[in-house]
């Protein structure tokens, strides 16, 4: 009896082990095939057969066909017939190394436009008077902008600029124009750095609707605290991207 009892116990946790272990590969596969995506790997935009990809990475053909329905899960590919599976989602680089407005560093992938869903001066909350350095209860001037690339909703950015240099924003074309580029000319000075933070939260309802992504999607959140030159912080920046659209790069280096 404890002979029988252990057998059957063993085969359905080594069933799970098996699977566990297929879904760990298929995951590991998922992540190199999305480099190669987002990297151009595939310029004409169709993968290769799942039997190739299998001889390629030294996996099994189910391995194969789980990482791929992880990135179709992404909205990354799709399997189309008498095709195959193709890319249907491109990704924009975003470079985390320079300090650029969103034009600046998409520039070469087309054009970025800005609808101004809200500008104007408002009381600055206790914790944005505080980054900028303001007196408590100072105003600001916030301004609230659907970015879109070649047309397509790519991030939804919430600005907070002191007042004294905001009152000059009001007559500029934000329109057409990246705040960066506005700020220096308005001060005569260019900017120095920025404190940035990056994280990944789950789409509010607005968001959602706004940027035209699921409700509850995950989206990047990136903070960043923008200072000038001569180290005034200056432009206290909100901005949610929709995930599927863009990546964050940089060079970084060790220094000991």
């Amino acid at each position: 009896m404890p002979a029988e009892r252990t057998v059957t116990h063993t085969v359905p946790v080594a069933a799970a082990r098996r699977r566990r272990l297929r879904a760990d590969q298929a995951r590991q596969l998922a992540d190199l095939l999305r480099h190669q995506i987002l990297a151009g790997g595939y310029p004409d935009g169709v993968l290769p057969l799942e039997s190739r990809l299998a001889d390629d990475y030294g996996a099994g053909r189910n391995t194969v066909r789980q990482a791929l329905d992880l990135l179709r899960g992404e909205q990354l590919v799709e399997r189309r017939p008498g095709v195959g599976t193709v890319v249907v989602c491109e990704k924009y680089p975003h470079g985390l190394d320079r300090l650029q407005g969103l034009a600046e560093t998409l520039n070469e992938h087309g054009r970025v436009t800005n609808e101004v869903r809200t500008v104007g001066p408002v009381r600055a909350p206790a914790p944005v008077a505080g980054r900028l350095g303001l007196p408590e209860h100072a105003d600001v001037l916030y301004i609230e902008r659907l970015r879109r690339l070649n047309g397509l909703p790519l991030s939804l950015d919430l600005t907070y600029v002191p007042m004294d240099i905001g009152a000059g924003l009001l007559g500029c074309d934000l329109e057409n124009t990246d705040v960066f580029r506005l700020l220096e000319q308005l001060t005569g000075q260019p900017l120095g750095h920025a404190e940035i933070t990056l994280e990944a939260v789950n789409a509010d309802a607005h968001s959602a609707a706004v940027l035209q992504a699921p409700r509850g999607a995950a989206v990047l959140m990136l903070e960043r605290l923008t200072h000038l030159g001569d180290g005034r912080p200056v432009d206290l920046e909100f901005i949610r991207f929709r995930g599927d659209r863009i990546t964050m790069s940089g060079l970084l280096r060790r220094s000991l």
